[in-house]
């Protein structure tokens, strides 16, 4: 079996280029990167070709018979300019089977899918843990306290491995065809819950400043966030949708396998906030 990982650099890709070889280490796999120079995990065929230009796929995509699909294009998360062609290259190269990151039903790439005969689930990832380190991991460094609103934000974090793992299963075993599947991890947190969880990894506590929203605003925009960002996060974190803060059996169900902890996240990663 070859499976093709769009997106392979990203956080999930390579982790659903990792789970894929612990499940499986005779799956041939294949990772679509815009850069030549990638380095992807050992083993791992490097597949140059970018979303945007369906020119550029034809050899990625011959052979393959699952694909792990990411449903925007570049670095700015740009649509797709022509989804219904992605899958028709798809479909004609023999491809059977596909996730889809972030799916929603509504959208260009999921309607085409849905609409051919590839069978098709959707990934629903809640926040990300490694989020912490992204956002945190220099003001840890540096001693100073995390400075962010909403303190009380509950959410049901996910290890990204866990997102390449429910992935891995379904493009080997298949069995969720038209499925969305939201993936949470095990517990919910507070956002003070969680700094404590890091400080606890990291053998110091890490102070916790809780900013109202115009003080939000006025930090990110001082870091040169755009307005579209920070209308969004304030959004996202002071409105945090039902899913994204209640655990799901997901993952269990999915791997059989307990979803991984913030805390096992954070002893892995202390390194980074050191």
């Amino acid at each position: 079996m070859r499976i093709l990982v769009t997106g392979a650099t990203g956080t999930v890709g390579r982790n659903v280029l990792e789970q894929l070889t612990a499940l499986d280490a005779t799956v041939q796999l294949r990772g679509l990167t815009r850069n030549p120079e990638a380095v992807l995990p050992e083993g791992v065929e490097v597949a140059v070709g970018d979303l945007a230009s369906l020119d550029t796929l034809t050899e990625a995509f011959k052979d393959v018979d699952a694909v792990h699909f990411i449903n925007f294009a570049g670095e700015g998360y740009g649509a797709l300019p022509d989804p219904a062609g992605l899958v028709a290259l798809a479909e004609s190269a023999g491809v059977r089977r596909a996730t889809v990151l972030g799916g929603v039903a509504t959208g260009p790439l999921e309607q085409a899918l849905a609409a051919s005969a590839i069978e098709t689930t959707y990934l629903h990832p809640v926040e990300f843990m490694s989020n912490a380190g992204m956002w945190w991991s220099e003001v840890i460094k540096a001693g100073e306290a995390i400075r962010e609103p909403f303190g009380d934000r509950l959410s049901a974090m996910v290890h990204p491995a866990d997102i390449g793992s429910v992935a891995a299963k379904v493009l080997l075993d298949g069995g969720y065809d038209e499925a969305s599947l939201i993936i949470t991890g095990p517990e919910v947190l507070t956002m003070q819950e969680k700094v404590r969880v890091l400080g606890e990894a990291v053998g110091r506590e890490i102070a916790f400043v809780e900013l109202t929203v115009d003080e939000a605003h006025a930090k990110w925009r001082s870091e040169g966030m755009p307005e579209g960002v920070i209308a969004f996060l304030t959004e996202a974190l002071g409105n945090t949708p039902e899913e994204g803060k209640t655990v799901s059996d997901t993952v269990e169900r999915v791997t059989g396998r307990p979803a991984r902890t913030f805390t096992e996240w954070a002893n892995a990663n202390a390194g980074a906030f050191r």
